[in-house]
């Protein structure tokens, strides 16, 4: 295992039973991502391309095959290991944002922490330091529904830094946004990139797309290309 590699992947199979048959969702994949590399995942619908984004943020294990994540074999650990890693590890940014209602941004940026036993005060500091970089410094005590779209993305690109994490793994993060928030919230992700994260992006959009360093696409459960 070479040390700028974050990830690593060998030969990693993912089946699913479907009645007497077993459906072959990604067959044998191999892929490295280094360390501060910006990637974007893409893939037709059926690609396999979610049930692999599912693989990288320990949602999920694979049928076979081994997954390193910054020099541990996380392919075989038990539900228990992978919630942890997950909080540790990865910052996950969604296409519906998976905020908490009632809860004002600052207490939705803070939860990650109350799971990593932090307690209130430094927990209070970091949320509002990670606030601050992704420019809602003044929006702090609002909730949810008192926030645009791109202000709400805003607080779960928060949320994903406020850890730490080794990777920022993104699902469609602008599938919900007009095109002008939609370029903002990508500026935003080059700026975490260029400040030394790991960014995973997963789109369909090519145009989202090529703000990333490097683009894998996939077909039919396999690399089809693998473009920097």
């Amino acid at each position: 295992m070479q040390v700028q590699d974050i990830i690593q992947l060998k030969k990693i199979v993912r089946n699913f039973p479907l009645g007497n048959q077993v459906v072959k969702v990604l067959k044998g994949i191999d892929l490295n991502i280094h360390k501060n590399e910006y990637a974007a995942l893409m893939g037709p619908s059926g690609s396999g391309k979610s049930t692999l984004m599912n693989l990288l943020g320990c949602l999920d294990t694979p049928t076979s095959g081994e997954y390193w994540l910054n020099g541990q074999d996380v392919s075989r650990l038990t539900d228990n290991e992978l919630a942890e890693i997950r909080n540790k590890e990865i910052g996950f940014v969604f296409q519906t944002f998976n905020l908490l209602p009632r809860s004002t941004a600052l207490e939705n940026v803070m939860l990650p922490l109350v799971y990593a036993g932090m307690n209130s005060k430094d927990r209070k500091e970091r949320a509002e330091e990670v606030l601050g970089q992704v420019g809602l410094a003044d929006r702090m005590d609002h909730r949810p529904n008192q926030l645009s779209g791109g202000q709400r993305q805003r607080v779960a690109v928060a949320r994903a830094l406020v850890n730490n994490p080794s990777i920022i793994l993104a699902d469609e993060p602008t599938g919900n946004l007009d095109t002008k928030t939609s370029v903002e919230i990508m500026n935003l992700f080059g700026d975490i990139h260029k400040s030394g994260n790991t960014v995973i992006l997963v789109t369909h959009e090519e145009d989202i797309a090529t703000h990333a360093r490097r683009v894998i696409r996939l077909r039919d459960g396999e690399i089809e290309s693998d473009k920097s």
